[in-house]
């Protein structure tokens, strides 16, 4: 059956009858055309049941054709996939109600990639761009009854051979194209030819499956008169008395006629004009005002609050409206000349705020697969961690509308890339032109969102030029091409993409490429942003994070497996090794895990087993990463953003990922929690000295205590320090400092931790703990750790307690689903842990499968 779309994810068109009259009641409708979808390999006789949206990949799945490409090789066997043709095809009725419309359209929001159109036979649109919305004018073509819509789906290798052959050289593309695995003629890396995901080609952490598909909705859309093809909300000045806006409404109009366009706020009209339509595609602005507007603030600095506005535009009788919501607030990215170089923080609502936060990438990648519950949850899990940033990263895809919706809510900042990643690309004409129609859709599409923070130009781009030696090995080849190269480049993201801005959202600012410090100048820790990756590429030491800091820092990063029971979903016992085939083939990084026990094996001994090598792995991960966290924030206001490589995960893989594909938290993701807290007490060593820094994110001065004790293993307190101490507002202030060997002398260091506690109103708001040793040094007896288990709504309480130091307590719930409040955290003797398990799992089913071990048992 087809059904009636009533409301888009961020402009709901709806239709309205304002009075009696003999025409439609309806100005306009909306059909999904969702159902009654087949597909084969073009040339062949068999069609097959389709689902739209959807790729080739998942349909042919779903009819058994293949087997999950993600289980454990079969990855290898499905590259034929990307290299043929498909078409899709269905039916749909068109009523003769319809056919007496002024206006009848299809409309594809997003078709992966090269797309040949055809409706009864008729050739109505050739796409070539997966990013960008494609509408055909459809009406001349339809008929009364059953009409055949057919899509043509040309093989993206074949069309990027034939371009990747008439360019004349090679243009530098990064080793993330995985040619040779997608078995590519003559191994051509020919991804940047085709304006599609460069995910899909393969990644240091994801596999190569390049898809083709309807891969997001299409409708039938029949209007008369007029339509809202836009509107934009632009905010001129806020006090907190009013805020100024202009709504512009871009309106589609079949001819010369009178009109109201209109803003209503919670059923009030804020303002009302007549205008004049003119035929054709124009701009009409109404201003309005809010009253006493309240301000929509990033998560943990207040709330987000959202106005839902209606802007209608009615004709005669007849109004057509579409809902927006939008936020009150200024945001600025401040770039001022300081004594270190140049600033790089951003300004909200008059403040500067500290960024904390992850990089995105696609939760899939079969893209149509990720569900309303899946954006939801890796939402909540950044907010939940006490983010206010999330970089949605150039090489994936511009987001669902649904993933902006949760990050305006949510008080999450985007950081949002155009979709170029680790690649030089071309620069002719054609290219240009369906570059600049893609972002100028993007933009026109997410500017009304208040959590879009900055458009970024691309990903390691300008870096891979200059810093990887691609600059150097092109000139050595031909300077005539390397010219061609870089200008492309100047072309695309010097001109284009910051042209796009300026026209379409003046108001946000333009960054040309991650990591840079201006405009075609490469990264240098002093005037801009900076990715770090001395730890993993350079096997530099975690405590590196804490001293190479930038203005702000867009990507740092350590690898680990997902759990044992994410494994378990993708490979058997005999490959639970990590040099397997499979554990090799879901380990994209090329010095993948070798580095990952290169680093183990410098802090602890050798795991026992495999299982307790994926546990030991997660705790790397998160006390690597803890360096960064807290050391990125002590050294606020020199650095203003800490965005850790990455939250998520598009397949079950060892990867950088704080959750796993199944959205399942690793060590990191807890760790996360607590280093991003709006309150930090973060001891830590600096040269010959011990320091303990309070981190304040909060708008207001605190007064509280700082509690510091020298515990050993079996709780004795050999050493305590109470303090009564004010910390400044949206801060970092070093509390106490001690060179090391004096604060130590004649203490044995195996046997000792430094305990920092921050109290506010005799409540612990942060609490952490400092080792002077490695694990593997440490004399950590075995401890006695017991829990109660107390029955809940939703769920369980878990009240652990430990005889002697509990270190990295790690509950499991077996393979059942559940969500524990905290978990792999340390626990000193005298002390209790209440932790919240949200499961459905019967008590009795938890008793029988829940785990609990120390790092003691994993060696």
């Amino acid at each position: 059956m087809k059904k009636l779309y009533l409301i888009l994810p961020t402009l709901a068109l709806l239709a309205t009858l304002a009075g009696c009259q003999p025409q439609d009641p309806d100005l306009m409708s909306t059909t999904e055309l969702n159902a009654g979808w087949k597909f084969r390999q073009a040339g062949e006789n068999e069609w097959m049941d389709a689902t739209v949206p959807g790729t080739v990949h998942t349909d042919l799945m779903t009819n058994k054709k293949i087997d999950d490409p993600f289980y454990r090789l079969n990855e290898h066997d499905v590259q034929w996939i990307d290299k043929v043709d498909w078409e899709y095809q269905t039916t749909f009725i068109a009523d003769k109600k319809m056919l007496t419309r002024d206006r009848i359209v299809l409309d594809f929001k997003g078709l992966d990639t090269y797309a040949d159109v055809f409706l009864n036979g008729q050739e109505i649109l050739k796409a070539d761009n997966m990013f960008r919305e494609w509408m055909a004018e459809v009406k001349p073509f339809l008929k009364e009854g059953e009409n055949e819509l057919r899509v043509l789906l040309r093989s993206p290798i074949t069309e990027g051979i034939k371009k990747y052959d008439a360019q004349g050289f090679v243009i530098p593309v990064s080793e993330n194209d995985l040619a040779q695995l997608g078995e590519v003629e003559g191994g051509k890396r020919v991804s940047v030819y085709t304006r599609k995901a460069g995910y899909h080609f393969g990644w240091d952490w994801g596999p190569r499956l390049v898809t083709s598909g309807i891969w997001r909705p299409v409708f039938l859309k029949a209007w008369d008169e007029a339509r809202i093809a836009d509107i934009r909300y632009v905010q001129h000045q806020v006090t907190p008395q009013k805020a100024l806006f202009t709504a512009s409404f871009e309106i589609d109009a079949q001819q010369s006629s009178a009109a109201t366009i209109s803003v209503e706020y919670d059923g009030k009209i804020l303002a009302s004009q007549k205008i004049t339509l003119q035929p054709g595609i124009n701009t009409y602005p109404v201003d309005f005002e809010i009253d006493n507007p309240k301000l929509w603030w990033t998560n943990g600095l207040g709330e987000a609050h959202l106005y839902l506005l209606t802007g209608k535009l009615t004709v005669g009788k007849r109004s057509v409206a579409a809902n927006t919501k939008i936020g009150v607030r200024t945001l600025e990215l401040v770039r001022e000349k300081d004594e270190q170089g140049t600033s790089f923080y951003f300004k909200l609502n008059g403040v500067p705020v500290f960024m904390k936060g992850a990089n995105y990438i696609p939760n899939d990648v079969f893209l149509p697969r990720v569900t309303a519950e899946n954006y939801r949850k890796v939402v909540n899990t950044a907010k939940i961690s006490n983010m206010n940033m999330l970089r949605v990263w150039g090489g994936g895809t511009y987001e669902d509308d649904l993933f902006y919706d949760l990050c305006d809510e949510a008080g999450i900042l985007v950081w949002q890339d155009f979709m170029f990643a680790c690649a030089m690309f071309p620069g002719d004409q054609a290219f240009l032109n369906n570059v600049r129609q893609e972002a100028i859709d993007n933009v026109k599409r997410l500017r009304n969102h208040p959590s879009i923070a900055l458009w970024c130009g691309n990903n390691e781009i300008l870096a891979a030029w200059y810093g990887w030696g691609w600059k150097k090995a092109e000139e050595a080849k031909s300077q005539e091409n390397a010219d061609k190269i870089w200008q492309a480049y100047v072309d695309i993201f010097h001109k284009t993409l910051p042209e796009v801005v300026n026209e379409y959202d003046p108001q946000r600012s333009y960054w040309d490429s991650s990591p840079s410090s201006g405009m075609g100048i490469p990264a240098d820790l002093v005037n801009g942003d900076e990715h770090y990756w001395g730890v993993w590429w350079g096997k530099e030491p975690f405590s590196t994070y804490a001293t190479h800091i930038a203005r702000f820092m867009s990507e740092y990063g350590f690898q680990s497996f997902p759990e044992i029971a994410t494994v378990r979903k993708y490979a058997l016992p005999e490959d639970y090794n990590i040099f397997s085939e499979v554990m090799k083939s879901h380990q994209r990084s090329s010095i993948g895990n070798g580095t990952i026990e290169y680093y183990m094996l410098l802090e602890y001994n050798q795991p026992k087993d495999f299982e307790s090598f994926l546990y030991v792995n997660h705790v790397v991960q998160a006390e690597g990463i803890k360096f960064g966290l807290e050391g990125h924030r002590r050294a606020m206001p020199y650095n203003m953003g800490s965005l850790y490589w990455q939250i998520n995960d598009c397949w079950p893989v060892a990867s950088w990922s704080s959750t796993d594909y199944y959205q399942k938290w690793k060590a990191l993701q807890y760790y996360t929690v607590k280093g991003f807290a709006p309150l930090l007490v973060s001891p830590f060593k600096e040269g010959e000295n011990v320091k303990v820094a309070v981190v304040n994110d909060k708008l207001e001065k605190i007064n509280g205590r700082l509690v510091l004790k020298l515990v050993d293993f079996d709780g004795k307190v050999v050493w305590q320090k109470d303090s009564t101490i004010e910390i400044p507002a949206n801060a970092s202030t070093i509390f106490f400092a001690d060179n090391r060997q004096k604060f130590l002398e004649g203490k044995d260091t195996r046997k000792l931790v430094l305990s920092a506690e921050l109290l506010v109103n005799n409540e612990t708001v942060s609490s952490n703990l400092l080792f002077f040793r490695p694990f593997k040094e440490l004399q950590v007896p075995k401890p006695r750790v017991e829990f109660i288990l107390e029955k809940t709504d939703g769920g369980f309480n878990l009240l652990v307690s430990t005889d002697k130091l509990a270190k990295n307590i790690y509950l499991q719930l077996g393979d059942e689903e559940g969500f524990f409040s905290d978990n792999y955290f340390d626990l000193l003797p005298g002390s209790q842990a209440k932790i919240n398990l949200k499961t459905s799992v019967s008590e009795e089913k938890v008793k029988e499968v829940l785990t609990l071990r120390t790092l003691t048992d994993a060696f």
